[in-house]
């Protein structure tokens, strides 16, 4: 199972539905990047992803985006196979 590493907010509905979704396709483990705590954090999202909004999410070394992206990838049978390719 590939590494995913997600950049959160504490409260953020779509952090937690990314979340809920990866763990359905089998993701026990999530490196959170809790960008409300850390702005530094935030300032390195924005550099590698050119967005500000959260989630942030990468599995292995492809920016996958945010939530929505997530969803898509998902729809479209894509992410199950990112996510064994690493």
């Amino acid at each position: 199972m590939a590494h995913v590493k997600m950049y959160t907010t504490l409260i953020c509905p779509f952090c937690i539905r990314a979340k809920m979704l990866l763990k359905r396709r089998g993701v026990e483990q999530i490196e959170e990047i809790r960008v409300d705590l850390n702005p530094t954090e935030r300032d390195a999202m924005i550099n590698m992803t050119g967005r500000r909004t959260v989630p942030q999410i990468f599995i292995g070394d492809t920016h996958v985006g945010g939530c929505d992206d997530l969803v898509a990838l998902d729809q479209q049978g894509r992410l199950e196979p990112l996510l064994q390719a690493a």
